[in-house]
């Protein structure tokens, strides 16, 4: 069995895979930097391995390079079956700041177009970003309460064991409900491409 890259060592294998992505498109890393909304230091920090990148700038870069997400991340094993242990998946902040609630990705693969995040979302930790995306998205709520909003479109509270679907690319965001603790799991299809090509990240906005 593989052990779990460390990670520093993890953050330097993302910033090689984004190198290598922003090379092969023919962009500068200004042109990168521009596309995705971020400072062109900060990308070059990405790229260094010196900084991890957030959720957030995760779709921000893969949509700019026109890939999924998951191709940001190292690859996985060649197998036909994937189990991720509870000590595995990629932790992820939901946007770049200190008190960012984490989400541990057990599935972000470049060749599938199903990505599957878990949140363990603790009080004061900051959740609510908005998000949109080309994708279809179930939240499925383990504990905790949590308050869904659909921008233009309603707010629903979930409690545990309740599930909410919608098009990801209503622009939505998450509210925890009271400063509780809420245990969510986030599952989102990719739209498909023809075989052998990574399907696009699609329309993501920054929060305002």
């Amino acid at each position: 069995m593989t052990e779990p890259m460390s990670a520093p060592a993890l953050a330097e294998r993302i910033g090689a895979e984004i190198r290598q992505l922003r090379e092969r498109a023919g962009l500068s890393m200004r042109q990168l930097a521009a596309e995705a909304g971020i400072s062109q230091p900060f990308l070059s920090q990405i790229e260094r391995g010196a900084s991890a990148p957030s959720m957030v700038t995760t779709y921000r870069l893969a949509e700019a390079l026109r890939v999924l997400p998951g191709a940001l991340l190292p690859a996985p094993e060649n197998t036909m079956v994937t189990v991720v242990r509870a000590a595995d998946g990629r932790m992820l902040p939901v946007a770049n700041r200190d008190d960012a609630a984490l989400g541990r990705a057990l599935i972000m693969q470049s060749a599938s177009p199903l990505e599957v995040i878990e949140y363990l979302v603790e009080p004061h930790q900051h959740l609510a970003e908005w998000f949109q995306l080309e994708a279809e998205l179930a939240v499925y709520l383990i504990s905790g309460a949590l308050d869904v909003e659909v921008e233009g479109v309603g707010v629903w509270r979930l409690g545990a064991r309740d599930l909410l679907a919608h098009p990801a690319s209503l622009r939505h965001r998450w509210l925890l409900v009271d400063d509780q603790p809420a245990h969510i799991l986030l599952v989102l299809a990719h739209p498909s491409t023809s075989a052998g090509k990574a399907a696009t990240a699609g329309r993501f906005t920054a929060p305002t």
